[in-house]
């Protein structure tokens, strides 16, 4: 039984999550960091974690993004947060604009959770803490600010979001 005041985590991968192979000098994604960020930093908000996907956000399909769509919409919970790549995050969010009755939270790291230098551990925290405090929408939230999805956009030369405005 899944209690509506908890808090539901989907995970589609992205960067946060990526683990680096020295051997072949690539990157994988591997298993949510959330739990990990979300111990440590000692949150009480009841946390239920559902792995969608691992994938980079480059490589994610119109397909991919309904059925994160169908997850949030099936969901129990009314307050989500959806970690994702940062790349494509922004269209994701715009797919989710119309849900109505939940309050949805999009957050990723231009840098590896599991990097000694990242920005993940801030952006899932700020996510968490603004999820529990916004009105219903859908929103972006990454280094420091909550963005609308309609007016925003990665900054790639900046390494930051910003809104369009």
């Amino acid at each position: 039984m899944t209690d509506s005041a908890s808090i539901l985590v989907l995970t589609t991968g992205g960067t946060i999550d990526k683990i680096y192979f020295d051997a072949n000098s690539a990157f994988s994604i591997g298993d949510s960091q959330v739990p990990d960020i979300a111990s440590v930093a000692n949150v009480q908000a009841p946390l239920r974690l559902q792995s969608l996907m691992r994938k980079d956000s480059l490589d994610m399909t119109e397909e991919d993004r309904q059925q994160v769509l169908a997850a949030v919409s099936a969901a129990p919970e009314t307050r989500i947060l959806i970690t994702h790549g940062t790349d494509t995050m922004v269209d994701t969010a715009r797919v989710l604009a119309g849900v109505s009755g939940k309050t949805v939270v999009f957050t990723g790291a231009m840098q590896p959770s599991r990097m000694q230098v990242t920005d993940a551990d801030f952006n899932v925290g700020f996510a968490l803490g603004v999820l529990q405090t916004l009105p219903e929408g859908v929103y972006v939230a990454m280094s420091g600010q909550v963005l609308d999805p309609l007016r925003a956009r990665k900054n790639r030369a900046a390494g930051r979001f910003e809104s369009t405005d």
